[in-house]
């Protein structure tokens, strides 16, 4: 894909504003663009739409990927994928927790590595070791094997969701960005409706010289690994550089980010619109020291936790209910799809309303409705609808929190 080397006059003056100005962020943002000019506006929304099409779909894609790839061992367990290895379920589930042990522990190493190197490099590097380690996972014998993989994995994949949302955030704007990370969010719901359609098909290949649930590893890993070198290809360094974006357009994209952090802290930036001291020694002792870090950090742990476990188990759950091996893949679709239709409506409220606190708080009351219902509900059916309400809203609180971090300590 070539890159446009031609604006129109009306790029160029927009930009060329935008640069002399150094608007502060409020008034750069998608949240209040009243006292802009004419052309910056036009400016703003034409940046936000081509990065809406050409960036965040495939940032959100290689997300789907990370979701899949976790999660498949549930969907993979429901043709007895733990009998065939020569292991027991509950080697199962001590590997799934084991897991987080990798994912917690690396995940700060590998978000700093990726702060450094830059989520263009980073990011690929990562898909290609979790979409080798899951092609790898098909093979696999015992129990041994089963949790080296799955700690393997949570290490790769650890940083990717913290190294990708500080990549989106040095394209968007603070008001611009929640509804963003909700979409990018929100393809970790769609993921375990991807992959509940995609078992039901592979599960349905009982001729071949291999069993279904390696097909499946098999598959996912291919693709991981596929797109993992088109991220390579494709995705930007910066928004100085972005491919999709005419020279006037890229400065602009560059200078509304440096104003959107202007009025909090000074950087230095790069031609690509990165900052040059993007890793600092100051980054580590101010988080360390920052008890509000750590009450977030705390706190999105807590609130993630069904949205997690479900993206394991939730399979297994349905066929609880009653259903066959390859019907509970899926049934478990329709609840994935309620997550993700929750996370889109409160992403997009909350930004529209420049709220974040009311919004995750009401997508946690809706997990706490599913979750307690889940329980006291005695029919099949009435335990089904308790697992739409339960995932409706479960995945409303990681992607809001972030951007409410996010927006409260930009540039750091």
């Amino acid at each position: 894909m070539g890159r446009p080397s031609h604006s129109t006059d009306t790029d160029a003056t927009a930009s060329r504003s935008s640069i002399s100005t150094a608007k502060p962020p409020q008034e750069l943002e998608g949240a209040s663009t009243n006292t802009q000019t004419v052309s910056e506006r036009a400016m703003n929304r034409r940046v936000n739409r081509k990065m809406d099409i050409a960036l965040l779909p495939l940032l959100s894609l290689l997300y789907l990927f990370n979701g899949l790839d976790r999660g498949n061992v549930g969907n993979a367990q429901t043709q007895g994928f733990t009998n065939d290895i020569g292991a027991v379920p509950d080697d199962l589930n001590l590997a799934v927790s084991l897991f987080f042990i990798t994912f917690i522990l690396f995940q700060p190493p590998s978000a700093a590595i990726g702060r450094w190197l830059g989520g263009k490099h980073w990011i690929p590097v990562m898909m290609l070791g979790w979409g080798f380690v899951t092609l790898g996972q098909a093979f696999i014998k015992g129990r041994g094997s089963l949790i080296a993989t799955r700690l393997l994995i949570g290490a790769f994949e650890a940083g990717f969701y913290p190294t990708a949302v500080a990549y989106l955030s040095f394209f968007y704007s603070r008001y611009d960005l929640a509804v963003r990370v909700g979409l990018f969010y929100g393809q970790y719901a769609v993921a375990g409706a991807f992959s509940g359609a995609i078992s039901y098909g592979v599960f349905h290949l009982n001729h071949g010289p291999l069993k279904n649930w390696q097909y499946l590893f098999i598959i996912e890993g291919a693709l991981t690994v596929l797109f993992g070198l088109v991220a390579w290809v494709l995705l930007p360094v910066g928004p100085g550089s972005a491919w999709f974006l005419t020279p006037a357009e890229r400065r602009f994209a560059a200078d509304r980010i440096r104003a959107d952090n202007a009025l909090f802290v000074e950087h230095t930036y790069d031609s690509d619109g990165l900052e040059k001291d993007r890793l600092t020694k100051r980054d580590f002792v101010e988080t360390a020291r920052d008890w509000k870090f750590w009450y977030v950090l705390a706190f999105n742990i807590c609130a993630s936790v069904p949205g997690q476990a479900f993206s394991v188990f939730l399979p297994l759950v349905v066929q609880g209910l009653g259903y066959s091996s390859i019907e509970a893949n899926l049934m478990s679709v329709p609840p994935y799809v309620c997550g993700a239709v929750g996370l889109y409506c409160f992403t997009l409220s909350s930004d529209y309303h420049k709220e974040r606190g009311y919004h995750i708080l009401g997508g946690i009351m809706i997990a706490l409705i599913g979750l307690i219902a889940t329980v006291t509900v005695e029919s099949h059916g009435g335990k089904y609808a308790a697992l739409c309400v339960l995932l409706l809203g479960s995945y409303v609180a990681a992607p809001l929190t972030v951007a409410w971090l996010s927006g409260n300590t930009p540039g750091t």
